[in-house]
């Protein structure tokens, strides 16, 4: 932390201790294993320092570095392209018995390094086994995880102009409650409020939402008996955890059938280490049929590409003006945060 003040420290430990105790909920004597990237050091080893206190057994950091994914995909072959190590892979098949708690850091702390690379070939670039085998184990609720952003100068360029870390783990703090004299018990009320919003929308039994704006129509089905959810979540083993922090949706699968229209993101987008801005898409029978946007569209395209079922919705989420995020006035620049600044929808994978 250089010339950190002992205050900036101390904000640094609670954030980890929010992370750890409230986010993944580390259990006694369970390993924790933190994935981030290099710039994310700083708040890796708080984490990691956290855990232990909460009595972990093992903690094992994983680094990654954008400027080797740059390398891979400027200079390796085309074809190895979403190559996953096989020595990850056998440790990781493991994972679903050994059950770790997972901790995700995010926060590009470059945001412009991959832009000027073939979209298409950076939409390929992500570990596509390990990505498969992460969503299903997560899927049947193996692991308590979370998700928190680690603040680093480029990230609070990208927000301001300007790498004011400063401003930009004060910016956090509101979003993730780390202001409030409790933050625990803050959350604790924040999820319940979620909650209970979640089982109305429940007993309503709605059979589609409308979306309306400027640019966008959009109508989502929904399934008969379908439910509303949290990110409050448990593991099949009963341990409670919250997978992002900050979190301010309710969120459902829809009928993968039903939707119709044109949706507009009126913030950007962070796909594949690559910026998506004005991103426009349109449905006709559940599908997606048309991507438009003035950066990254083809990010998105070779997304929606990957199989049969990955151009129709899994999630829509909804998020009102109450949101802590929205509150900041930010634009984030950072899905975790900016998709709880305003209601979305997510393609692929959908929640059982």
């Amino acid at each position: 932390l250089g010339e950190a003040t002992a205050a900036q420290v101390e904000s640094l430990r609670r954030y980890a201790e929010l992370t750890v105790r409230v986010g993944a909920n580390v259990q006694p004597d369970q390993d924790v294993v933190v994935t981030c990237l290099i710039e994310h050091a700083e708040v890796a080893r708080a984490v990691a320092r956290e855990a232990y206190r909460a009595g972990a057994r093992h903690v094992v950091v994983l680094y990654s570095d954008l400027h080797l994914r740059r390398a891979a995909i400027e200079l390796g072959p085309e074809e190895e392209l979403g190559w996953s190590p096989p020595y990850l892979l056998d440790w990781m098949r493991r994972w679903p018995d050994e059950r770790p708690a997972l901790i995700a850091l995010t926060g590009n702390p470059d945001p412009d390094l991959l832009s000027e690379l073939d979209p298409a070939l950076v939409g390929r670039a992500d570990p596509r086994e390990i990505r498969a085998l992460m969503s299903t184990a997560i899927a049947a609720r193996r692991f308590n995880w979370s998700i928190v952003s680690a603040p680093n100068a480029g990230w609070a360029s990208q927000v301001f102009g300007e790498p004011d870390v400063e401003r930009l783990w004060e910016a956090v703090a509101t979003a993730t409650r780390l202001d409030e004299p409790d933050p625990v018990a803050a959350w604790r009320a924040h999820i319940e409020k979620l909650v209970a919003r979640a089982a109305l929308l429940d007993e309503r039994r709605f059979d589609a939402l409308r979306f309306r704006g400027p640019g966008t129509d959009l109508t989502v089905g929904l399934i008969p008996g379908a439910h509303w959810c949290t990110a409050a979540e448990e593991t099949e083993t009963g341990i409670e955890h919250i997978p992002n922090l900050p979190t301010e949706e309710v969120f459902t699968t829809p009928d993968w059938r039903r939707t119709e229209g044109v949706v507009r993101s009126t913030l950007p987008l962070v796909a594949a280490g690559t910026r998506v801005s004005d991103l426009v898409v349109r449905f006709e029978g559940g599908k997606i049929v048309a991507v438009n946007a003035t950066a990254g569209a083809e990010i998105i395209r070779e997304q929606v590409a990957v199989d049969d079922q990955a151009a129709y919705l899994g999630e829509i989420a909804l998020v009102d003006g109450s949101s802590a995020v929205k509150r900041t006035g930010l634009v984030f620049c950072d899905t975790l945060f900016d998709e709880n600044a305003a209601c979305h929808i997510a393609v692929g994978q959908a929640y059982k």
